[in-house]
């Protein structure tokens, strides 16, 4: 006997400038639910949007879901909105590279996440608190950064784009001088790069943390010395362990990491300038995710 599914008051928010497609969400989300006994509000985000508006949206319609129609910007955005709160966000893959999606193997395929929405099951997710952002994917200082840079400066979109972005990033970034502190243990060193990872893989596929868990008390911090083809394209195609002499991870609730110069810095795929210290720190249950 088929379970029938509650009435839902659903509130969609859609960042109409995610992804290389010209997708019109509003059209296909109305389109879906048409047959459908649940009620649905859609909020377009406005240009240069604030936290403030979401909220503001979020409280008007008083749902039982939110959803996120964007890539993981737009999905960060809702999530600050709602962290600590009981609502669960909804997600539809709509922008670059949809880490957080595929992470949480949520379909590409609009109708299938569609209906996940309605079906789906919320869960509990911890995150981090990054330099007072809230990084629910993955944040870095160093390569990473400075490939998102490169690619927000750039007009294609999509894989394409980042592969440019990731070319030209390779010919110009120089390493680090880092230094944080685990259990006690100082490490310095030279690094490419330093991940404060949540998740585990970045859209791209690459799995840079297969040691994470979305739901456990700690995050991992990757330290890269040195950025090696040929160590991503291993642990993107086998199950081998890291040569710990490229790069080593550590499993921690709170650091501060510190750097000789300015470096770049990204949260959740959005770029957010230079630094020389970042703060991170835990938040257990942070958010629900329907799953």
């Amino acid at each position: 006997m088929e379970t029938v599914t509650p009435e839902l008051k659903l509130l969609f928010i859609v960042n109409p400038g995610s992804g290389s497609d010209d997708t019109d969400f509003k059209t296909v989300i109305s389109d879906f639910f048409l047959p459908l006994n649940h009620q649905i509000e859609i909020y377009e985000l406005p240009d240069k949007c604030s936290t403030d508006q979401i909220s503001t949206a979020i409280k008007k319609a008083g749902a039982d879901r939110v959803i996120a129609v964007g890539g993981d910007g737009t999905l960060k955005l809702v999530a600050e909105c709602l962290k600590g709160t009981t609502t669960p966000i909804g997600i539809i893959p709509a922008g670059s590279a949809n880490g957080m999606a595929k992470e949480l193997g949520i379909p590409i395929n609009i109708n299938e996440a569609l209906e996940l929405i309605i079906r789906g099951k919320p869960k509990e997710i911890h995150a981090v608190m990054v330099n007072d952002e809230l990084c629910i994917h993955l944040s870095d200082i160093g390569f990473n950064a400075y490939i998102i840079k490169k690619f927000d400066d750039l007009p294609q979109r999509g894989m394409w784009g980042y592969a440019k972005a990731t070319w030209k990033a390779l010919w110009s970034h120089h390493l680090m001088e880092v230094e944080f502190e685990i259990a006690g243990e100082t490490i310095r060193s030279q690094a490419a790069m330093v991940v404060i990872a949540n998740a585990t893989m970045y859209g791209t596929g690459v799995k840079i943390n297969p040691e994470g868990k979305l739901d456990d008390d700690v995050f991992e911090v990757i330290l890269v010395k040195k950025y090696s083809v040929m160590e991503i394209i291993k642990i993107r195609l086998t199950n081998l362990p890291f040569n710990p002499e490229k790069i080593e991870i550590f499993a921690t609730k709170n650091l501060q990491i510190k750097t000789k110069h300015k470096v770049h810095f990204q949260v959740d795929g959005e770029y957010m300038g230079k630094v020389n210290q970042v703060n991170a720190r835990i938040i257990p249950a942070a958010i629900s995710i329907i799953v």
